[in-house]
């Protein structure tokens, strides 16, 4: 394992957030995100930072824990797989990616990780704008704030002038691009993210070769910015671990994807929440983008590659690029629902799946997270309402838990 980063050698004496854990009985319908398990009267017990048990409540016996009987719906906590904690979702991502003070970037990393625990996501995958991911895990991990868990990439990495310069780290060459990765592993990231391509494709085969390299030489995955056939392929033929967005693909590609089991993070609230004037508005999205999104979220020959690859058995994972324009932190429901839409998830449950036990097992996590089993980490919440019969009934979280600490 490479060398922790320099806070981790800190010594804390107290968390300034001392939020404790007890022993909780939640009563309810309780969704386990393990297959399509539900127990429509059952139970969640709460010991510490584990779960004790699960099951029906007619089985529970009896119990000095503090009962909840919460009339919702009991599920894991959600991963969000894609999402930038330093952009705000209201302003211009290259403005403020440039104009904000590092101490503006860390206020807002602050506030989105309160939205996105109050949207029941216990687990944020930060895939870059600044160095500030680093920060926030520290402030997490040290008990300075209260957030979700964290999974950074420090700073993305990108060839010089390359898409979104303006936001990440430039390196030129693939000695340059060892040092980049080198440089993320030292402040603490737990994956590396490269942007492989906009309208053309970045990196030149040795630069490509060199950052993938360095990264598994480091034991980090990587993972890639990849939106149409030519990149994901590429990137996929090189060794990345993962794909982000996705696009269209050929039978190629999605054969290169399965045979080397890469997992595609799909992103589709950016132009599903711009496509909608009453929301769109209230942001200043002006008329012709509004009008233009609409056109990309009615075409089907849009997803046609991410519906191909999701029914060939590619993995298929929950993200929301949250911090993107109109997409803030607590946009969840909307962007599940589209899943189920354009078909890359078959049912409600498979949505739910992509956001808990399917996320948890493309970042390894899964021993430990995204289903509620006897043993497992506490992070579960409770929702006002049926998300298998609507997926909107996300909005409504009651309680949000992290590891037994209950933040909402």
């Amino acid at each position: 394992m490479p060398e922790p980063a320099a806070w981790r050698y800190q010594k804390i004496i107290k968390p300034m957030f001392d939020i404790p854990t007890g022993h909780t009985v939640l009563l309810g319908r309780v969704l386990t995100c393990a297959g399509d398990e539900s127990i429509e009267d059952g139970f969640v017990e709460i010991a510490g930072d584990k779960i004790k048990a699960v099951g029906r409540r007619a089985d529970l016996g009896q119990t000095d824990a503090a009962v909840i009987d919460t009339g919702a719906t009991i599920m894991p906590g959600m991963f969000n797989n894609h999402a930038h904690l330093a952009w705000d979702g209201v302003h211009d991502l290259a403005r403020q990616s440039m104009d904000d003070a590092p101490e503006i970037s860390a206020y807002k990393c602050a506030g989105n990780m309160l939205i996105s625990l109050r949207a029941g996501v216990t687990t944020v995958r930060d895939l870059g704008m600044n160095k500030t991911n680093f920060v926030a895990k520290q402030a997490v991990e040290q008990g300075i704030f209260p957030g979700p868990r964290l999974l950074i990439c420090g700073e993305a990495i990108i060839q010089t002038g390359g898409h979104t310069y303006w936001c990440c780290r430039e390196a030129s060459g693939p000695d340059e691009m060892r040092r980049a990765v080198r440089e993320q592993v030292r402040g603490g990231a737990d994956l590396i993210k490269i942007m492989a391509c906009h309208d053309r494709l970045e990196f030149t085969d040795a630069e490509l070769e060199a950052v993938i390299d360095e990264s598994h030489r480091n034991g980090l995955p990587i993972t890639a910015h990849a939106t149409y056939d030519a990149c994901i392929n590429r990137v996929a033929r090189f060794g990345v671990d993962c794909i982000e967005h996705g696009g269209s693909m050929s039978e190629e590609t999605i054969q290169i994807l399965l045979d080397k089991k890469i997992p595609i993070v799909t992103t589709f609230a950016p132009i599903l929440m711009q496509s909608q004037p009453e929301i769109a508005r209230k942001f200043s999205v002006p008329e012709w983008k509004i009008e233009e999104r609409q056109r990309q979220i009615g075409d089907p020959r849009r997803y046609a590659g991410l519906v191909a690859a999701a029914k060939a058995g590619v993995t298929i994972a929950f993200g929301t690029d949250a911090g993107s324009p109109v997409v803030g932190h607590n946009v969840v429901g909307p962007e599940l629902k589209h899943m189920v839409k354009v078909g890359v998830v078959p049912d409600n449950y498979a949505a739910l799946r992509s956001a808990t036990s399917v996320a948890a097992q493309i970042n390894k996590l899964d021993a430990k997270l995204g289903t509620l089993v006897a043993g497992k980490l506490a992070d579960v919440i409770v929702v006002d309402g049926d998300p298998l019969a609507d997926l909107l009934a996300l909005a409504n979280v009651k309680m949000t838990y992290v590891g037994g600490r209950r933040l909402v």
